[in-house]
């Protein structure tokens, strides 16, 4: 059995009873950074035993994890924060897990996307989710694939290249939402056009993890 576990996207009361008790009961916990999964076991009081598996894993290391599942491991998938396979490589350890015929089931939690869509305030019957922008090769592409879309874009960015993103954005004239350090103790919420967002940035903070929402045209 393997079990796609999420986790906090940064409060720790996020997270399920049934997340930990999964994480309690299975024989391995998978996650992309044992140092950081850790702190939150430790913070819910159980010690499994951790094993790393993120985007550097070889695909022999992948192999055998798929054959100690096959042979009756149990085991959970974890990220660092919020739900295994969104813009992460845990969806290829499921793709081989279910080829083998490994039962995969999901235990749903926190999600950055889906937390910053619920205070959107826009309309949401249909949004594309772009993960996150390239860090050099294939922005302009990318950027002009968002300009093509008519309604919702969602993407990620980093503290390193928020403000860049912004300007690549601006020539859009879209409005958007920007959502920084969901769940956390610096919460807050930028509405308005990429420049005086961008200006908001610069009076308050860029720094912390992003969620980027590019609002529908009217």
């Amino acid at each position: 059995m393997l079990y796609i576990v999420a986790t906090p996207i940064g409060n720790l009361g996020d997270v399920t009873e049934r997340a930990r008790d999964i994480l309690d009961d299975v024989d391995v916990v998978l996650c992309e950074d044992t140092r950081v999964t850790a702190k939150l076991m430790a913070a819910l009081k159980i010690r499994p035993s951790l094993r790393a598996f993120h985007e550097h894993t070889d695909p022999l290391a992948r192999k055998k994890i798929v054959e100690e599942l096959v042979e009756g491991a149990s085991m959970a998938l974890v990220t660092d924060a919020g739900t295994p396979g969104i813009s992460d490589p845990g969806g290829f350890l499921v793709a081989d897990a279910i080829t083998a015929g490994v039962k995969v089931v999901p235990i749903p939690g926190a999600s950055a996307v889906i937390a910053a869509l619920s205070v959107a305030g826009i309309a949401l019957d249909r949004f594309t989710f772009m993960g996150f922008p390239p860090n050099k090769k294939g922005r302009e592409r990318f950027f002009g694939e968002v300009g093509a879309i008519s309604h919702a874009v969602v993407m990620y960015e980093s503290t390193h290249r928020i403000a860049k993103t912004l300007e690549q954005l601006a020539p859009l004239n879209r409005q958007l939402i920007v959502f920084r350090e969901l769940t956390k103790i610096h919460e807050t919420i930028y509405r308005g056009t990429a420049e005086s967002i961008l200006a908001d940035l610069e009076r308050t903070s860029s720094r912390g993890e992003f969620v980027i929402v590019v609002v529908p045209e009217k």
